[in-house]
């Protein structure tokens, strides 16, 4: 949309610039005072007053009707500009720096020598740059009219215009200019300061028409072959490059854009492995400058260096489009601004975008600056500094990006969150150079969601589950943490009775004696579902929603609310078993699960999750005396040993150097109790228990698909081998 169509729409219609006048003193010299009775002797009616003339001047002036505003002036000064030139004049200097909300202030009339009678008036207005006040002067005379019988009336009023009724020392032949001095947009950091999204380099492919091979037989008189060649390397039709070639602008020496590539990396390419992507990127500029007039030139764009490893994290810009300007009017977005879609683009625009500078300034034919009328100083945007640890989000990625999975790390001690990480994801700067029709269409229909933010869903967790669970029946004293629920003697299958028919509680292993903490070792499904029950729903859901369900996470970005339930309640004993071991209709947020399962290391308080970095950070609560230190040691005592047994199931993750406690989970995901078809979510949550490590680390991760693959094996061996890369071992002295 241009910027012309944009202030048209702005000011149509009347009453979209208020009028205000105020008539501060009237000079009530005897002639004036024998003017304001002056009649019509064709109509008897009575005369118009120069200062009712200029009141109605611009009343039409804020309805935009510039017709009527010609009608009042004086027959010299229709001679000296015609109506369109007139109507052009005007529409295109109040339309073109937005003026709104007029308003004049009538400081006097005075008569002239010449028989004219000048009114004397402050105008004020609102406009791109700001507020516009200018004292201002304008003549009018009494113009015979000649009436319906042929004869000459006394004369009315009508205005002798100039260029200066608009802006003092507004000449014929000057123009009212409006610059703008574009904001830099801000930069996204991560806590050590690494770009995360900022000022790039890209590779602009342009072709120099001059420099082409011609072809008259050929399309837009350009060798077929080469553009052919073109459009083959760059996923872009012959057509398209044509029109390029053909705007209106282009000379034989311009240098016309056709498409915006990735800057090659030249440093990377001196590595002992190069990275292949880089490889096929400087093969196909190779080949590109092969083909008579092409160009291939840096350009500045916006950069994510990260890519696809935080790719749902950062998000990515794009052009405004017609629906954000009518969506955000008065922002400062101009037609080719660009605009956060998503993540911390998204989250984050008002404080990254900054706000442009604005100039109005009357200049001279030659381009001179003769005066400036309002201007607004640029502003760029603020860099937004994240808690997030740019290397950890990659070994995260790196470690995970075979499967469909998703991983929130935290600082266990502070609550700040040091990665978020999905996969698959995308590379946000196609967003930035252009993403071809095949390549959208191929995310959209890739089955594994790359596009789908999964750190932001809810899924079920499973026996990650059951130490919540755990604190909530030691929280109401339905659970201790010696109570043997063994001695019916359940063994793998269990069910509380007949009631409830074909449908059995099932376990993988037999332990002894069945207590919290070698449930937790083991896993154990029975356990829970009879703590659950022991627990009662009401109880049970009023432990869920202490700790959070249904409720907002206190997070920068929006999470899905965990829930317990379908419905308002846990209907049915079975429902309520299920739920105990993370099953049912559990369902949570995996920043939720992390944040919970802070309360263990810091003795019952859950830490606000957050993700603006502090200088000195300190825990905020998020959910204070969530349990009592005592119940919050037990749980973790026994979390230590799910990695520490060799009976555990995280024991895989186990190090030497490092205490870490933790929970697996396998959710299954199938629509009911027979369905053999259905998938498996793999849980992983693991934390080191001393939070005065130097670096500290609570990680929870969710991995699709691992059904007949390990099950939560899987998130364990891929927990490990981050946990290795962020906490290395001490070499031995």
């Amino acid at each position: 949309m241009s910027r012309r169509r944009r202030r048209s729409r702005r000011r149509s219609g009347a009453g979209r610039m208020v009028l205000i006048v105020i008539i501060a003193a009237i000079l009530l010299a005897a002639a004036a005072g024998a003017f304001l009775f002056v009649t019509h002797r064709s109509t008897g009616q009575k005369q118009k007053q120069p200062d009712e003339l200029l009141t109605e001047y611009m009343q039409f002036l804020a309805a935009g009707n510039y017709d009527a505003m010609y009608e009042l002036l004086n027959a010299q000064s229709r001679l000296n500009i015609s109506r369109e030139d007139f109507v052009a004049r005007n529409r295109n200097i109040y339309e073109g720096i937005e003026a709104a909300n007029i308003r004049i202030e009538i400081k006097g009339t005075e008569q002239k020598e010449n028989g004219a009678e000048a009114v004397n008036y402050q105008t004020t207005m609102n406009s791109l740059a700001g507020e516009i006040s200018f004292f201002n002067q304008v003549d009018f005379q009494l113009e015979e009219i000649p009436g319906e019988d042929g004869k000459k009336s006394a004369g009315e009023y009508r205005m002798i215009w100039n260029d200066w009724v608009i802006f003092p020392q507004l000449g014929r032949t000057d123009k009212v200019r409006v610059s703008t001095d574009r904001a830099d947009r801000g930069s996204i950091l991560d806590r050590n300061g690494n770009l995360l999204a900022g000022k790039g380099t890209a590779s602009l492919v342009g072709l120099v028409p001059g420099k082409m091979n011609r072809d008259p037989a050929g399309p837009g008189g350009y060798a077929a072959v080469d553009l052919e060649r073109l459009s083959g390397l760059l996923g872009i039709s012959v057509e398209g490059i044509t029109k390029k070639l053909s705007a209106g602008w282009v000379k034989d020496d311009s240098l016309v854009p056709v498409k915006t590539l990735k800057h090659v990396d030249e440093l990377n390419l001196l590595a002992d492995k190069p990275d292949e992507a880089n490889l096929q990127n400087q093969a196909l500029q190779e080949e590109l400058l092969t083909i008579p007039g092409v160009m291939i030139t840096d350009t500045a764009v916006r950069s994510y260096p990260l890519g696809e490893k935080a790719a749902h994290l950062v998000g990515y810009v794009q052009n405004v489009t017609a629906e954000d300007l009518e969506k955000h009017p008065g922002e400062g977005y101009l037609t080719d601004s660009v605009i956060g879609r998503s993540g911390m683009e998204g989250l984050f625009e008002k404080e990254l975008k900054g706000q442009n500078g604005t100039r109005i300034a009357i200049v001279t034919q030659d381009g001179e600056e003769k005066l400036v009328l309002a201007s607004i100083p640029r502003a760029d945007g603020q860099d937004i500094r994240l808690t997030i640890d740019s290397r950890l989000q990659q070994s995260i990625y790196n470690a995970f990006q075979d499967r469909k999975s998703c991983t929130v790390a935290m600082n266990p001690r502070t609550g700040e969150v040091l990665a978020l990480v999905n996969t698959p994801s995308y590379d946000n700067n196609d967003f930035i150079l252009g993403m071809s029709q095949e390549k959208w269409t191929a995310l959209n229909e890739d089955e594994r969601n790359p596009m789908l933010n999964r750190f932001r869903q809810r899924f079920a967790p499973g026996s990650s589950f059951k130490p919540i669970t755990g604190i909530i029946g030691l929280s109401t004293g339905a659970v201790g943490p010696q109570e043997n629920f063994g001695e019916d003697a359940a063994g793998l299958s269990w069910q509380k009775d007949g009631s409830w028919g074909r449908y059995y509680v099932t376990t993988l292993h037999g332990y002894s004696p069945v207590n919290l903490e070698n449930a937790l070792i083991y896993s154990d499904n029975i356990y829970f579902a009879k703590a659950a029950l022991k627990i009662g729903g009401e109880d049970f859901m009023k432990g869920l929603e202490t700790l959070g369900f249904n409720q907002e996470v206190p997070f920068e970005i929006a999470l899905a609310k965990a829930q317990y339930s379908n419905t308002e309640t846990i209907g049915t004993e079975i429902q309520l078993a299920d739920s105990g071991y993370g099953q049912g209709q559990v369902l949570i947020n995996p920043v939720h699960l992390a944040s919970l399962y802070t309360m263990f290391p810091n003795r019952g308080t859950v830490l606000k999750p957050y993700l603006l970095y502090k200088e000195n950070p300190a825990p905020e609560a998020w959910i204070e005396n969530a349990c009592t230190p005592e119940n919050a040691e037990i749980i973790e005592n026994a979390l230590v040993k799910v990695v520490s047994s060799e009976h555990g199931t995280g024991h895989k993750a186990m190090r030497d150097d490092v205490v870490l406690a933790g929970k697996t989970g396998t959710a299954e995901i199938k629509a009911s109790k027979d369905d053999a078809t259905g998938t498996e979510l793999g849980w992983f949550a693991v934390y080191t228990k001393d939070l005065n490590l130097e670096n500290p680390l609570l990680m929870v991760s969710m991995v699709e698909d691992v059904k007949n693959d390990g099950g939560s094996k899987v998130a364990v061996e891929k927990s490990k081998e981050v946990f290795e890369q962020y906490i290395p071992k001490k070499s031995a002295e």
